[in-house]
């Protein structure tokens, strides 16, 4: 059974609504030069309006750009959304899936999620998908419950042989833009538990799946937190609008 060290670490950067195409150039022409080739992989999610430029920035790089969010037809009458061979054709390799803003701003559900996945996956895109608990939830002690609940129902469509395709993001939501961090020890709890679950599917994928942390993860916390041993990377949102600040971060991931 493969070991977690074999799992390549992953560092994804969520822009959210932020950065115009020259703001977007900008980062890249500060961030690209200066990337460490430490073993890690690195994707960023830009706005969909920069993500051609984006995917034509990193092109010669090892960067890969992933979107923000899609819809699970690849055509058809749904006015604002956009599909997978949309993205693909712009070069996008990933889509981020099930954010908590997502959920909680625009009512995503687990229902629909259960949609998109599989369409991800079979489009060709690498899914990573968000899960996590809001601070009601953490008092209440139901973490488990919902990281349970989110987890086999957004799957519920993935064949069992497709599930190391997926990568998961645990980002507890009371750790999101508040300055509150999980402990390194709450994240493994948490990360762990997500694995236990999917080991329920298949042992042997289970521990293949990367799964993230992402809540308030800087330079300064990311070397402890990815040092535990279930958790494979980070979704990182404020700190990977500045270079300077995701590029500490992707060197802790390597160190």
């Amino acid at each position: 059974m493969p070991e977690a060290e074999t799992r390549t670490p992953l560092l994804a950067a969520n822009w959210k609504m932020n950065k115009t195409l020259a703001e977007t150039a900008d980062f890249f022409a500060a961030f690209l030069d200066r990337l460490p080739d430490n073993g890690t992989d690195v994707i960023v999610c830009p706005p969909f309006t920069a993500l051609a430029a984006a995917a034509e920035a990193v092109a010669a790089s090892r960067v890969e750009i992933a979107a923000q969010n899609m819809y699970q037809e690849p055509h058809g009458a749904f006015t604002g959304e956009v599909s997978a061979p949309m993205l693909l054709e712009l070069g996008v390799k990933a889509v981020v899936l099930g954010h908590s803003e997502r959920r909680r701003h625009f009512g995503e559900t687990d229902e629909a999620l259960a949609r998109k996945v599989p369409a991800a996956l079979r489009a060709g895109l690498l899914p990573i998908l968000c899960v996590g608990e809001d601070d009601a939830e953490r008092d209440a002690d139901e973490t488990a419950d919902v990281l349970t609940r989110q987890i086999d129902t957004d799957l519920a469509g993935v064949p069992e042989e497709s599930l190391a395709g997926i990568v998961i993001a645990y980002e507890p939501i009371w750790a999101i833009g508040t300055g509150r961090t999980a402990t390194p020890e709450q994240a493994q709890e948490a990360v762990s538990l997500i694995r236990v679950r999917l080991s329920g599917r298949s042992t042997e994928m289970a521990e293949k799946v990367r799964i993230l942390y992402g809540g308030s993860v800087k330079p300064d916390n990311a070397a402890e937190l990815m040092d535990q041993p279930d958790v494979d990377g980070a979704l990182v949102g404020g700190a990977a609008l500045e270079a300077e600040d995701f590029l500490g971060i992707v060197e802790a991931a390597g160190g």
